[in-house]
């Protein structure tokens, strides 16, 4: 017996050999067809015509109806749109001779079928589905508009929106099926593009028949299942869907065929001595929507005549009886300005009319203003750093354009410049050791002259990193590890207090001096005793120490080595009267290298110079210490 895995792919197998003969012979049916058409066109441009359409045909409505058919997918379970009837409308705009604008919604049932089952062992699943699709294509015809019959061309774009139909959602949620995990089943949107081509046959003034081959492509609609394998129904994403349709229908003209144009006038009339003058514009770029002025000088009657002028723009009269004429064009383009000269009638000099050589202009388009490449350089700061915001900014020839720049927060340098500095100090952060971050909005809009605007954003990433405190060493006299009280009042007065703030953590590193150096093998510890003292002093409790979480502080100690500068506090030194400590305990600016550093850090930020690695002191020994005295 056949694997179910060999069925698959002989099923799929068959499913491609069929559709890509069935498009062989759809393509091979639509060339015939163009091939053919012309010798009928030829019968139809071979009979003569009065210059015009013979036919109405600049707007056509057409109805269709005909079959679906998709390639299926070997990927994943191997999805497969079952082939299914198609219906809907279109309508063709004929703007010029040869070439159309169509748009067409198109209605189609095509069954989603998985020819593999969810597991082995399990039934190929299937669900009710729908297609609804609206394209936009320009026609490209053979034929001259007004023929009888026009074989045309055609691709353009589309939007498939892949529907399954309302019971199929109800399966995929029913709790009998969870083990086929589809309980997300819906609907996608996908664009998509179409091309092909057909005939036109016009039967009678006003109907004729269509019919129609068009491929489809698309990204295969994923319907909202999962796209790995799951245990359940899923469709890997980035499969691509082909399709045919097949289409033949029934076509409404409208329009009025072509009047015989009227037999051009006798020739005037030759001449008298009258003089039309010239036309001409001020200097400058001629605009759409702009009001332009059109003046007539050198006009003359050797008679003495009263003159009456009649303008002329692209055929159609306009202005008055004056030297100058002032219009708007409402589009860009060529635009013919003409300007007639007429002599009243006197019964020695009939009527004589002069015209002024005719004036082209060629009127710019105006297009409203775009932006593009928005963007701030660096995107990520830190705060009080700048970062340069850029956009660029277009308009057209008839019209021209300004910036305007906005931030949510902070301050720019020149808000009104394509380019201009964005400046952080202004944004505003929770004080504290809390590391914190701001995304921060900048919109530039771009208005023109006539009002028109188009805007753009981007964003810049401010982010405070708040900075280490330090506080004045506590000095310790030579050979001592008492901390006096000096010492005392910067660990409880100043740093305790502090230290409530759980977004800090107290940093100690010991030191000792040169002259304090251990003369014999065994090395000095009294920089160890002198953050244990500290430490103590900021966690033992009781009386006269505080009680600082033992967990946010962290110790060590260096030696001799001085990396950091000194900053004794001014009550440690004897240039205090009001420090008081004990005989023997003072200490003087000589025994600045005699210290504790203290420091309250911000959590996750960048330790100390002179904090190499973090120590652990000897538990017993603060027991037996508890609070110093």
């Amino acid at each position: 017996m056949r694997s179910e895995a060999g069925d698959v792919h002989m099923k799929n197998t068959r499913t491609r050999r069929y559709y890509s003969t069935y498009r062989s012979w759809i393509l091979a049916a639509a060339l015939l067809a163009l091939v053919l058409a012309p010798g009928a066109a030829g019968q139809q441009a071979a009979k003569p015509t009065s210059g015009g359409d013979e036919l109405p045909d600049k707007v056509e409505l057409n109805g269709f109806g005909g079959g679906s058919f998709f390639q299926g997918v070997s990927g994943g379970l191997g999805t497969k749109l079952v082939n299914g009837g198609a219906f809907g409308f279109r309508v063709t705009e004929n703007f010029w001779r040869y070439v159309g604008l169509e748009q067409a919604f198109t209605y189609s049932a095509n069954n989603v079928r998985f020819e593999s089952p969810a597991a082995p062992g399990l039934p190929q699943n299937d669900f009710g589905h729908r297609i609804y699709q609206y394209s936009l294509n320009p026609v490209f015809y053979w034929t001259e508009r007004g023929s009888k019959i026009r074989p045309f061309l055609t691709a353009g774009i589309s939007a498939m929106y892949f529907a399954p139909i309302d019971s199929a959602k109800g399966w995929a949620r029913s709790p009998l099926n969870t083990h086929l995990l589809a309980q997300n089943l819906d609907a996608n949107l996908h664009p998509a593009m179409n091309y092909g081509g057909g005939l036109k046959w016009h039967l009678t003034e006003r109907w004729g028949l269509r019919f129609d081959a068009r491929g489809l492509w698309s990204r295969n609609p994923t319907f909202r299942l999962m796209d790995s394998p799951n245990g359940g129904l899923y469709i890997p994403r980035g499969d691509k869907l082909h399709g045919i349709q097949t289409t033949a229908g029934i076509t409404y003209y409208l329009g009025s065929k072509a009047e015989a144009a009227p037999p051009p006038p006798p020739p005037p009339a030759p001449l008298a001595a009258l003089n039309a003058g010239t036309l001409s514009v001020g200097p400058g770029t001629l605009c759409q929507g702009r009001a332009i002025t059109v003046r007539n000088t050198g006009a003359s009657d050797p008679a003495g005549r009263t003159m009456t002028r009649k303008w002329k723009v692209n055929g159609q009269p306009m202005g008055g009886n004056s030297p100058e004429l002032t219009f708007t064009p409402d589009r860009p383009g060529s635009y013919k300005i003409e300007m007639d000269v007429e002599a009243e009638n006197t019964p020695n000099h009939p009527v004589r009319v002069a015209s002024a050589p005719p004036l082209s202009l060629n009127v710019q388009p105006y297009n409203p203003p775009t932006v593009s490449n928005v963007m701030a350089n660096p995107a990520a700061i830190q705060y009080g750093q700048t970062s340069t915001l850029s956009a660029q900014g277009t308009g057209s020839a008839c019209s021209t354009i300004s910036f305007q720049w906005t931030v949510t927060e902070g301050t720019l340098a020149n808000p009104r410049a394509a380019t201009t500095a964005f400046d952080s100090k202004a944004v505003k952060f929770e004080q504290g050791g809390k590391i914190q971050s701001k995304t921060v909005t900048a919109t530039v809009r771009v208005t023109d002259d006539r009002g028109a605007t188009a805007t753009g954003t981007t964003q810049v990433k401010v982010d405070y990193i708040p900075s280490a405190i330090r506080y004045s060493d506590v000095i310790f006299s030579k050979n001592s590890a008492r901390v006096n009280n000096c010492g005392k009042r910067i660990l409880l007065e100043e740093v305790a207090p502090k230290a409530a703030d759980p977004d800090y953590e107290v940093v100690l590193i010991g030191h000792i001096d040169q002259d304090e150096v251990s003369k014999t093998k065994r090395p000095s510890d009294l920089d160890m005793r002198r953050v244990m003292n500290a430490y103590a002093v900021l966690t033992a409790g009781g009386g006269t120490c505080a009680n600082v979480d033992k967990s946010r502080i962290k110790v060590t100690w260096t030696g001799a080595e001085q990396v950091s500068d000194m900053q004794p506090g001014l009550c440690g030194t004897a240039a205090r009267a009001a420090s008081k400590e004990r005989a023997g305990q003072m200490v003087s600016t000589a025994d600045q290298n005699r210290r504790v550093e203290v420091w309250l850090v911000p959590k996750g930020t960048k330790m100390p110079a002179a904090f190499k690695e973090a120590k652990q002191l000897n538990e017993k020994l603060l027991k037996r210490l508890g609070c110093p005295k």
